[in-house]
């Protein structure tokens, strides 16, 4: 299943049923899981772990080393799970000693022109929509959709089943469930759309609503909102989630929005 064409280092590890097109380069330190297809003009370097089912289109570079001054050749690695598609021209950094790994879950879909730079985590089930930009060491929960050119600051975090609009500069971190857009990103609701499509119950959807109504929408600060919704609203999956997201940003949660 290998082209004559395709360069495939004698180190890598190909599972059975792998299709290499022509053109293709893949380096030393590869391994590539059962039924995977890599496209022509592919380049996977050093250090990529694919996983099973994955679709690679051409162009994309996967595993080449961070654009970080701080790299000094570590040994690092590039994991992505089974069943994702990247499409043409997506490029993926392989970790540095900060965490030793680049991680894409399960299940993604990586549109074109996307690049996902060291040491970032991207949950299953997510997707990244046409020339989305992710800095190193940022973290993306399970479901969430980022809309095209969405801009994301290192260190970020998006929680599970965020929604971002087209075009965002995500400079603080996206509670779970939230949507968010404009500038400044602001807080624009619940992605009620989403949880539906996923099987949320319409009570459930309202307790998540409700919480972030005391949050954004009633003129509390963060400390005192998580103080009313913990005295006032029953503890859940969902409402320790979003408590937790909160208490733990580190660069600070987006801001309602307030019209002008």
């Amino acid at each position: 299943m290998i082209q004559p064409l395709a360069y495939v280092s004698p180190e890598a590890k190909l599972a059975q049923n792998v299709m290499i097109d022509p053109f293709v380069t893949i380096h030393r330190n590869v391994e590539i899981g059962e039924g995977s297809w890599i496209a022509s003009n592919v380049t996977i370097m050093e250090g990529a772990r694919i996983g099973k089912n994955v679709k690679i289109f051409p162009g994309a570079v996967i595993s080449a080393i961070p654009q970080d001054l701080k790299f000094d050749g570590e040994q690092s690695l590039t994991i992505i799970g089974d069943n994702t598609v990247i499409r043409e021209c997506v490029t993926v950094n392989r970790g540095t000693s900060a965490s030793g790994k680049t991680i894409i879950g399960n299940n993604c879909l990586l549109m074109a022109y996307v690049h996902i730079a060291h040491d970032c985590i991207i949950g299953d089930n997510c997707i990244l929509a046409n020339a989305v930009q992710l800095a190193g060491h940022v973290e993306i929960g399970e479901f969430a959709i980022l809309g095209g050119l969405t801009a994301v600051h290192q260190f970020a975090k998006i929680g599970n089943h965020v929604m971002i609009s087209g075009g965002s500069l995500v400079r603080k971190d996206v509670p779970p469930y939230s949507k968010a857009a404009r500038e400044p990103l602001s807080y624009e609701g619940v992605n009620s759309i989403g949880l539906r499509r996923r099987g949320y119950a319409s009570e459930k959807i309202a307790e998540i609503q409700e919480i972030y109504r005391i949050l954004y929408l009633r003129g509390f600060n963060n400390a005192a909102a998580i103080k009313k919704i913990e005295a006032e609203m029953p503890a859940t999956k969902e409402r320790d989630e979003i408590l937790t997201f909160i208490k733990e940003s580190d660069r600070g949660i987006m801001k309602g929005f307030l019209s002008k």
